[in-house]
């Protein structure tokens, strides 16, 4: 069983870039922060020297939800994904290798070993139009 918030942590290669998220909360990474876990978010990062870009972070129902449906019944499957206890936010944790501004390289997505897992740019397309429909199409990148 999870509560309605998780800790949310975020990291910049290299550090010292400042994150403002949508729900208003910023931070110099590495930080970490509480949010709600049903709620979507827009990262937005900026370091002096590296191109600044933003991150779509989606809140999607986590593998836990089946398995507290049958622990507590139909009611408490019901409860946990009205209220988002269910829910995982993604990428998490976030960690962001930032490009050099006046480069041609692209801001990408780290795994927990440093490893590149998709660029920025990858990440925001695949789930940019299911995050607009809680954000907003233009927060979202869908507009201008």
């Amino acid at each position: 069983m999870n509560g309605t918030k998780t800790d949310y942590s975020t990291e910049t290669n290299p550090g010292g870039a400042l994150v403002k998220f949508t729900s208003g909360d910023s931070c110099t990474t590495p930080c970490k922060l509480e949010f709600k876990r049903k709620n979507d978010q827009r990262a937005d990062i900026t370091l002096p020297g590296y191109k600044p870009t933003y991150v779509l972070i989606q809140s999607k129902l986590g593998g836990s939800a089946f398995g507290n449906i049958l622990l507590g019944g139909i009611v408490g499957g019901v409860v946990d994904g009205s209220n988002g206890a269910s829910n995982r936010l993604y990428p998490r944790p976030l960690i962001v290798k930032l490009a050099p501004e006046g480069s041609n390289e692209e801001a990408v997505l780290l795994d927990k070993d440093g490893k590149v897992v998709m660029t920025v740019a990858e990440h925001n397309a695949s789930v940019r139009v299911d995050v607009a429909k809680t954000i907003g199409p233009k927060l979202a990148g869908l507009e201008e």
